[in-house]
């Protein structure tokens, strides 16, 4: 059963990034819960053949049961650029930011597509839970070249690059930004004019 979330999101929340929420719904962990807010965009630009969307590739982090030495080949992860909201920042605004930091194109909301929220749990240093919500917005393409990022960036991202808006949602890793694309591409079809 999903847990009703209401008219949760990162508008209604408290400022602070650093509280955290009762996970009422897990009987066997009544504890608290670290809550996170991301934002994030799918940046389109208009190609030849149509639409294209911004994506990245994700630095992976080394399966701590994977041989030494021993190179295992695995498939290309793909994701939408996002990130934690600053604080004083606006989810928009990060969205903005994160395309930029982590694509290396600069963008303009078009319009706010979705908030997904979901619980992960911590891979490095506490492995805590954490209740994540990212809002996604519409972004469209203004100036910059894919794939030039700051050198600090490549701790986090291996590559950025435009793939056709009508591939994403099969190419992309996680399903919820597949949803996401789903709405820009039903956005897309009501808004001509974009």
């Amino acid at each position: 059963m999903a847990q009703a979330w209401g008219s949760v999101t990162p508008e209604t929340l408290p400022r602070s990034a650093s509280l955290a929420v009762t996970n009422s719904h897990d009987p066997d962990n009544l504890g608290r819960m670290v809550r996170e807010i991301s934002a994030g965009g799918v940046t389109l630009r208009r190609a030849t053949e149509g639409w294209e969307i911004a994506v990245i590739e994700p630095q992976k982090e080394p399966s701590p049961s994977a041989p030494v030495g021993k190179k295992k080949s695995q498939k290309v992860l793909l994701a939408l650029p996002k990130g934690l909201v600053d604080p004083g920042e606006r989810p928009e605004q990060t969205a903005i930011r994160e395309v930029w930091e982590e694509t290396g194109i600069t963008a303009t909301v078009v319009a706010k597509l979705a908030d997904i929220k979901y619980v992960y749990v911590r891979s490095w240093g506490d492995n805590e839970r954490v209740f994540k919500i990212v809002s996604f917005y519409l972004l469209r393409y203004q100036s910059g070249n894919i794939d030039e990022i700051s050198p600090e960036m490549r701790i986090e991202v291996k590559q950025a690059r435009w793939i056709p808006l009508e591939e994403a949602g099969r190419t992309l890793a996680y399903r919820g930004e597949r949803d996401v694309v789903g709405r820009a591409l039903a956005y897309l079809k009501s808004h001509p004019e974009v």
